[in-house]
């Protein structure tokens, strides 16, 4: 390698790297983008690992053509390499669906592994054998991965010491105060292991009394089964100084178990998806840290990185922005968070005209709405469906004055709203509805939601606003 750290070398050095990488010169894009990038950082290592040889040797020369060379390689190697590595490496993620596994086949695998761990816990007691040892630790690996949701090759390389040395002693009497019972009874339930985690960081491993039974169990019987006294993994191999590798062992379960799609039960998509799916606890920021502490992350790659799929977030929570903007609606939602607002996409405009001058749009808008019809007892009450078609018709429909009790039903209810200047949302015009079912028998909630609007709408005229 030292023949390539010269300048006059680095238009040879670019074409192998290209070559390599299988970069297309037609479309300024490469096959395998990541080599690429990762060839760039190597070769920045090895030119300063030349140079210091060089410098300890008394080689100024070497060392001086080191440091030529990485001047080069910092200044144009974005140019030559880089910058079309990074886009084909972004372009390959448009419109890719992004794979998280379904609960349901989280659920059957565990369910899975806890079957073939009693029967193999039993087995291994019962006829220790370097086979029956191999398959309770490749399942008791599987299952604190897939519990913990930690990375797999932190488990895998989880020391014999670190199980050993485990924190057993009984919660302090102070700490206890601050948790509730049933936290107290699974501070007593849980073991805890602290090994080591990415960048060195210390990362926690909590073991149900059935994985301890199993990894007590493995260590009592590891050199009866041919593993080696000298390996200090506690997921050790027979025979070898290696340990064994969670991924393969966890892929291995998924496919056993006939799930839907094995190919997500990865340890890196189990931990995108509890990152992912905590977003349903709704958790204050303290315990949102306190989550990505547990899972090893910096709490701002867990912000920007675990959260709902940025597809979902665009259609869930920025189409209702859209809609209010294309319904001219949006100041109506002053105030109000995106979660809180519930825009209905089949929902049509009112037509208003503009002719009709500010007073008699005030009374209109008081007295008329496409919402209830008045209650008559000498004819049959409509269906949901003959309801449903009403409000969907054109909206050149007559529109029916409100009866009085209508009025009151629903000022009863949503006088806050008006109040305040809000428009309600769905669920709440369907509160109002229930509240009231003798008044606003035939209401539908598009139309409570219409009345409250024009009442804003006229509170607004009247004071200016």
């Amino acid at each position: 390698m030292v023949d390539f750290i010269i300048p006059t070398n680095f238009k040879h050095v670019i074409a192998a790297v290209k070559v390599v990488s299988g970069y297309d010169e037609e479309k300024n894009s490469y096959r395998i983008p990541s080599l690429a990038l990762k060839l760039g950082h190597s070769l920045n290592k090895i030119s300063s690992i030349v140079e210091s040889n060089a410098m300890m040797y008394g080689d100024h020369e070497r060392a001086e053509c080191a440091r030529d060379f990485r001047k080069i390689h910092q200044a144009r190697w974005n140019e030559y390499i880089s910058a079309g590595a990074i886009t084909t490496l972004k372009e390959a993620k448009w419109n890719t669906p992004q794979i998280i596994p379904f609960t349901q086949d989280v659920k059957v695998l565990h369910t899975h592994l806890e079957k073939k761990h009693n029967e193999l816990l039993s087995k291994l007691r019962s006829c220790p054998s370097a086979d029956s040892y191999a398959a309770l630790a490749k399942v008791t690996l599987s299952q604190v991965i897939l519990f913990n949701r930690r990375r797999e090759g932190e488990v895998s390389r989880m020391l014999l010491s670190a199980f050993k040395s485990r924190d057993s002693s009984e919660l302090h009497e102070d700490i206890a105060i601050c948790l509730s019972e049933f936290e107290r009874k699974l501070c007593l339930h849980f073991s805890r292991v602290e090994i080591r985690g990415k960048r060195g960081r210390k990362v926690p491993v909590l073991l149900k009394p059935s994985m301890v039974s199993a990894m007590e169990l493995l260590v009592e019987t590891r050199e009866l089964c041919g593993v080696p006294a000298e390996n200090p993994f506690m997921f050790a191999r027979c025979g070898a100084m290696s340990a064994y590798r969670g991924g393969e062992c966890i892929n291995k379960a998924a496919c056993e178990c006939g799930i839907k799609n094995p190919d997500a039960l990865s340890s890196t998509r189990l931990r995108k998806h509890i990152a992912t799916m905590s977003k349903i606890l709704n958790l204050n920021e303290n315990e949102a840290d306190q989550l990505a502490d547990f899972l090893g992350h910096d709490i701002r790659i867990h912000r920007q990185y675990y959260r709902l799929p940025e597809g979902t977030l665009q259609l869930a929570k920025m189409s209702k922005v859209l809609m209010a903007m294309e319904k001219g609606t949006l100041s109506d939602y002053k105030g109000k968070k995106l979660d809180d607002i519930e825009i209905d996409p089949n929902e049509q405009l009112e037509a208003q005209g503009d002719s009709m001058s500010s007073d008699e749009e005030d009374s209109s808008d008081l007295s008329q709405t496409t919402a209830p019809a008045p209650v008559q007892t000498d004819q049959p009450v409509q269906s949901e469906q003959a309801v449903s078609q009403e409000d969907q018709g054109s909206s050149n429909a007559p529109k029916k004055k409100w009866e009085d009790s209508e009025v009151k039903a629903v000022e009863r209810h949503m006088m806050s709203f008006i109040k305040t200047c809000k428009v309600p949302g769905k669920q709440d015009c369907e509160r109002c509805i229930h509240a009231e079912p003798e008044a606003l028998k035939q209401g539908t909630w598009t139309g409570v939601k219409n009345y409250v609007r024009n009442r804003i709408t006229t509170l607004k005229r009247k004071g200016g606003l």
